[in-house]
């Protein structure tokens, strides 16, 4: 392997960043046995600035080892388009209307599951969001997807003092669900989007190679933690509903939701529609609540810090993903995807020529199907921790919690992806 003092030094700074994601909790812990520097740790203690912090640190590093004028050059090369879309769209998607109407569908749903199979509301309600939501993923894009599903579960499980074990069998559910979720399309998951135009890869290819298995595991995933925690879920009051929306408020979002998505790659046009967005939502405030700007901010923070590691990390990526065949690339991207981005994964794994059709679907389904395991193994991720983080011990998502949480589900979304 050929590398720079510079990369060498980035993959240094990287590994500390990634063993920092697991000790945030330890953090938030001596917050609060330290009055005098419990800002300074409560700092420390959220995952989403983890890699921001580091990012910075990488750039003071190369500020000194090469020069200012490379660290700026450095940054000015960095693509930072799906921090901004990720910003942009939790926003949006986490708006009150969005949430209204994906409530109600699920709620109209979920009315027919308890006459048909004579159920609660809340399991029938709690399979749908983890069924139907990160399905949704292949149209609406996964960053939309998460949020929806995150603030659908805030309100249903989170918010009712659940225990430890029903807390992070969903978001490990919940995580890989989305990561795989969005596998029906060319455009809606990261990993996929990275390589779709290199490989010519149509939503056509995605649905006939992914689709069936990628609906087996996600309708797997969701029945089986349903069943497992379906004693714990409390049906919902009757007088929690939420007032009724008017339609014309809810379609003025749901176009502004469109737009964006459509945009997605256009962040001069989706962050104007963000900007006409906040503008409406602030002329017209009847039906609106509190927009989630400071936890999109944070996803952003977070999104962008790993642009800036992960650019330095392909001088040992590369070669070992070329080295592989496809049997070890689906399990060692899947293994890979855990401490490094899936989409920068599949990015690098794109730029290794002369790969066969085997390398590269199973380059991409161990990608998405190890989307789950950690913080950082899938874009949407940090958005989901951003909007359930609080209702956890300590006010911290334990990493290491996480990854055991998701590992069954992240099985059964193998065997689909190398059995079918």
């Amino acid at each position: 392997m050929n590398f720079t003092p510079t990369e060498l030094g980035a993959s240094i700074i990287f590994a500390i960043a990634v063993l920092h994601t697991f000790c945030t909790s330890y953090f938030e812990k001596l917050a609060s046995k330290s009055a005098r520097h419990s800002g300074l740790l409560h700092l420390l203690g959220e995952v989403e600035i983890v890699f921001g912090f580091w990012a910075a640190i990488l750039i003071i590093f190369m500020s000194f080892s090469d020069s200012l004028n490379a660290a700026k050059a450095f940054l000015n090369q960095r693509n930072f388009n799906e921090p901004l879309f990720v910003f942009a769209i939790m926003i949006v998607a986490g708006s009150k209307p969005i949430l209204y109407f994906a409530t109600q569908i699920l709620h109209y749903l979920g009315t027919a599951l308890e006459v048909l199979l004579r159920i609660r509301s809340a399991p029938a309600l709690y399979f749908l969001t983890l069924a139907v939501t990160p399905l949704l993923g292949s149209v609406i894009t996964e960053p939309a997807a998460m949020t929806l599903a995150a603030f659908l579960l805030r309100d249903l499980v989170y918010k009712n003092n659940p225990s430890t074990k029903l807390m992070f069998g969903t978001i490990g559910v919940l995580f890989v669900n989305i990561s795989i979720g969005g596998t029906l399309t060319n455009f809606a998951a990261p990993p996929v989007l990275m390589v779709a135009t290199t490989w010519n890869w149509s939503s056509a290819f995605m649905l006939a190679n992914f689709g069936i298995e990628s609906c087996i595991a996600i309708f797997i995933n969701a029945l089986g933690v349903t069943l497992l925690f379906h004693r714990e879920l409390v049906d919902p009051q009757a007088s929690s509903k939420p007032a009724k929306i008017p339609l014309a408020v809810i379609l003025m979002h749901l176009l502004f939701l469109l737009g964006v998505v459509v945009f997605a790659h256009d962040p001069i046009i989706f962050i104007w529609l963000l900007l006409f967005f906040i503008g409406y939502v602030t002329a017209y405030p009847k039906h609106q609540s509190p927009l989630i700007l400071k936890e999109a901010l944070l996803v952003g923070f977070f999104l962008g810090g790993l642009v800036v590691l992960g650019a330095l990390q392909g001088w040992w990526l590369q070669p070992i993903l070329e080295m592989m065949s496809p049997t070890a690339v689906f399990y060692g991207s899947l293994a890979l995807t855990a401490i490094t981005d899936n989409a920068a994964l599949t990015y690098l794994g794109s730029l290794v020529a002369g790969t066969s059709p085997e390398f590269k679907l199973a380059l991409v389904g161990g990608a998405v199907a190890g989307g789950g395991l950690t913080v950082i193994a899938n874009a949407p991720n940090p958005a989901g921790i951003a909007i359930l983080r609080t209702y956890f011990p300590n006010g911290a998502v334990s990493t290491l919690y996480l990854l055991i949480a998701a590992i069954p589900p992240t099985l059964v979304a193998v065997a689909a992806y190398r059995l079918m």
